[in-house]
C-alpha cells in the first residue's frame, strides 16, 4: 500500500473555454451595473436637455454661442438641467412669498374650472406632495407577503396603513403594500393585506430593493465578490 493511495483524487481542472466563459460572466456582472448607470445617467440628462432648451432663444445657449464665436460644434450635456434646476429654484423662491402664493392660488381656481383638467392635476399633485413630503419616508418597511398564491413568498414595500373607506369597510386592520416587479421596481402591484399576513423584516428598504433589482443575486451584508462568485456558480 502506498502512502497516497487514500488520498482523495484531485479535482479536474477547468479547460480553457470554462475559464474564459468564468472570466466573461465575472467580468460582465462587474460592468454591466456600471454601464447601465451611466447609460442612464446620460439618457435622462439627454431627455432634459431636448424638453428645456427648445424654449431656450439660440443665443442664450452656451453651445450656441461657442459656435458663433469659435466655430466649435459641441454636444454640451446638461444644459437643459442645469436650467430646469436654476427654474425650479426660483419658481420655489418665489411661491414663498406673498405675490408667489397668490399667483398660484389663482392658478390652482382656474384649473379647478376645467373638467379634465383639474382631475389630472389634482391626482398629479397629490403624487407629488406624498413623494416629496420631507418629514414622511416614501416606504415605512420591506416586508414578505405571500404572492400570488399560498407558498410563494415575494418582497414588497410597506406603504401605509389602509384608511378611508378600505379601512372602513375591512373588517380588520390593513396595510396597503406595493410589490415591485423585478427588474424594474418602479413598476409593480397595490396590494392591500391583514397585518397577521404580512411579515415585516430587518433589512433596510435599499437593501429590499437592490434584491429586487439583482433578482436575488445580491443580499444584504454580502460582499461584491461573493455576489459574483455565486452568479457564476449558478451559471
Amino acid at each position: 500500500m502506498h502512502l497516497g493511495d487514500d488520498l482523495p483524487p484531485r479535482p479536474a481542472k477547468p479547460g480553457i473555454l470554462a475559464r474564459i466563459r468564468n472570466n466573461f460572466l465575472t467580468g460582465l456582472i462587474v460592468i454591466a451595473p456600471i454601464g447601465l448607470t451611466f447609460w442612464l445617467i446620460w439618457s435622462v440628462i439627454g431627455w432634459f436637455d431636448g424638453w428645456v432648451l427648445p424654449f431656450i432663444p439660440l443665443s442664450y445657449r452656451p453651445d450656441m454661442w461657442l459656435l458663433q464665436r469659435f466655430g466649435l460644434d459641441l454636444d454640451i450635456r446638461g444644459i437643459g438641467v442645469g436650467i430646469f434646476l436654476i427654474f425650479t429654484l426660483l419658481v420655489g423662491w418665489m411661491a414663498k412669498g406673498l405675490i408667489g402664493r397668490s399667483i398660484l392660488r389663482w392658478a390652482e381656481n382656474l384649473v379647478q374650472t376645467m373638467p379634465v383638467v383639474r382631475s389630472v392635476y389634482g391626482g398629479l399633485k397629490q403624487i407629488a406632495e406624498t413623494i416629496l413630503a420631507q418629514d414622511n419616508s416614501s416606504f415605512e418597511r420591506a416586508c414578505l407577503v405571500e404572492y400570488p398564491r399560498r407558498g410563494i413568498w415575494a418582497i414588497a414595500f410597506v406603504s401605509t396603513s389602509a384608511k378611508g373607506e378600505i379601512r372602513a369597510r375591512a373588517d380588520q386592520a390593513m396595510l396597503s403594500v406595493f410589490l415591485p416587479t423585478t427588474p424594474n421596481p418602479t413598476s409593480g402591484f397595490l396590494l392591500f393585506l391583514p397585518e397577521e399576513d404580512v411579515i415585516l423584516l430587518d433589512m433596510s428598504v435599499e437593501d429590499a430593493a437592490k434584491l429586487v433589482i439583482s433578482a436575488g443575486l445580491v443580499y444584504p451584508g454580502e460582499r461584491p465578490e461573493e455576489a459574483r462568485e455565486g452568479a457564476v456558480a449558478v451559471s
